[in-house]
């Protein structure tokens, strides 16, 4: 089935199967969280992006294969509710912006600064921060070989505009002068973009709203 990221509370995992690495996109939580699961195809090595909730969902999602690693985007609860246990049943290392980590309960074995890589196998990802929502967080970008990036922006990006900055005029221009050159400014249209709620879109989709985000100040 062709993947279209629609995923709700309750429901079923959404996949995208690309050719060296799946991405299970699953809903989670009170907030409608997303949560990834990323598995090398050739290694079967798993990594998961936001613990967010629902553990029992993470876990039968990731199977009997475990995780050697899980990302947390950012500090803010609702990406973390599940990954005490997350990381207590499976053993797997823990990631966080170098920013964001004091503000995460469960210890951050490896901290991420902007342009840090890790890898799931053979797969690379690499990291980006995106400092305004919190002073730490991190997107995570593939850059597919055999085709177009694909970026895991926590809650710095999503369909219609940045992460949330509390009106902050000196946050807000920070996260989108980062989104702007660190994404945007790096990543052709192509790029799929994975949020931390909510649907996925991709920067050719968002481009051409840049100057309206900046001007109404969100």
């Amino acid at each position: 089935m062709t993947y279209s990221g629609a995923v709700r509370v309750g429901g079923p995992a959404d996949v995208h199967e690309l050719k060296d690495l799946m991405i299970s996109k699953v809903a989670v939580g009170p907030m409608n969280n997303n949560a990834y699961l990323l598995r090398c195809r050739e290694t079967d090595e798993q990594l998961l992006i936001d613990a967010a909730a629902e553990p029992r969902t993470l876990l039968r999602l990731i199977g009997d294969d475990g995780i050697t690693s899980v990302v947390t985007t950012h500090r803010h609860g609702d990406h973390w509710q599940a990954l005490a246990e997350v990381v207590e049943a499976t053993g797997a290392r823990t990631y966080a912006g170098r920013y964001d980590a004091e503000g995460i309960p469960v210890p951050t074995d490896i901290l991420l600064d902007d342009a840090d890589t890790l890898q799931v196998g053979h797969v690379k990802l690499t990291a980006r921060h995106l400092a305004g929502h919190t002073p730490g967080s991190i997107a995570l970008v593939y850059d597919d070989p055999h085709g177009h990036p694909h970026a895991f922006t926590g809650d710095c990006l999503f369909p219609g505009g940045v992460g949330n900055t509390w009106k902050d005029p000196e946050a807000f221009a920070s996260l989108i002068g980062d989104v702007e050159e660190k994404l945007f400014g790096r990543l052709p249209d192509e790029t799929w973009v994975y949020p931390g709620h909510g649907n996925d879109t991709t920067l050719g989709n968002e481009r051409p709203h840049l100057p309206e985000w900046r001007e109404r100040g969100w």
